[in-house]
């Protein structure tokens, strides 16, 4: 499997992961260098596993845009919000890098071990701090969050409840000094109350990816999103309303003043045709 151990006395050791309060012994490596990416900027995107419709959404959105901007996406390989973020990197040609609760010879989620090799094979990197033999524990899963909060440079929170792994990923970043960044929900939605309660406490709202770049300190490239063409104009209306943030179909319905019958017509047809896709709970984006 070509797994690379680094031992804290190594100088191929990360210099950042020495400043952790525990810093891990040793770490395994696959895939490129991990010194490759450290002069790269670099950002954590974390959140719910349990992710919603808006979730998934500003989760790709977000994670597209810094993969286009040439940041590197550092998540877990967890379940919801990180295999959204690692997928919608490596799909707009980003770097990942996936920080595991477990050995690297036992992906853990089985599920994800395909977005794994993914990862690798566009040239990102797996870490974990536990050998072969090592069980996965679950206070493994806390403990790996210092270390995705270590190697960036700042920690987006997309999604995220009050009581979960990702405020304690939150709460090392704000330890180290790192900045937490976090996008505002909906104040009856459980899975925004630890995205919403960051932001009160101080952490910088993200609506777009111009106020990450911000943060970062970086200038953003000029890129454009492609609009499909639709084959009539009824199609071309629900398109230009997708590509202007709009993904709630009943928001949609409202806005074109289709007949739900025609509408729904049109959704099935640019979905036939590969324009446009589905997030689940009636809400759509273009592919």
């Amino acid at each position: 499997m070509n797994i690379k151990k680094i031992t804290s006395n190594s100088t191929d050791y990360p210099d950042v992961l020495r400043q952790l309060a525990s810093p891990p012994k040793c770490l395994f490596t696959q895939g490129q260098p991990l010194k490759d990416f450290l002069t790269l900027p670099r950002v954590a995107v974390i959140g719910s596993r349990s992710i919603t419709p808006y979730g998934k959404q500003v989760t790709e959105e977000l994670s597209a845009g810094l993969a286009k901007q040439g940041i590197v996406v550092i998540s877990g390989l967890a379940l919801g919000v990180d295999s959204v973020a690692h997928q919608a990197a490596l799909e707009n040609n980003g770097k990942c890098i996936a920080v595991l609760p477990s050995c690297l010879e036992r992906i853990v989620p089985r599920t994800n071990l395909s977005l794994a090799h993914k990862i690798l094979k566009n040239d990102g990197t797996l870490i974990s701090e536990y050998a072969e033999s090592q069980p996965t524990y679950k206070q493994n899963f806390v403990a790996r969050n210092r270390i995705m909060a270590g190697l960036a440079d700042a920690v987006l929170i997309t999604e995220a409840s009050l009581k979960s792994g990702t405020m304690h990923t939150a709460r090392f970043a704000l330890e180290q000094g790192i900045d937490v960044m976090a996008v505002p929900g909906s104040i009856y939605n459980a899975s925004s109350k630890g995205t919403n309660s960051l932001i009160k406490a101080g952490a910088t709202a993200v609506t777009a990816i111009e106020d990450i770049l911000a943060v970062l300190g970086i200038k953003p490239k000029s890129y454009t999103q492609r609009v499909p063409i639709g084959s009539n104009q009824q199609q071309q209306t629900v398109l230009d309303l997708l590509a202007s943030g709009h993904s709630d179909g009943d928001e949609i319905l409202h806005l074109c003043q289709l007949p739900v019958n025609d509408f729904n017509k049109v959704i099935t047809m640019l979905e036939i045709t590969g324009k446009i896709r589905s997030l689940g709970g009636n809400h759509w984006v273009i592919s």
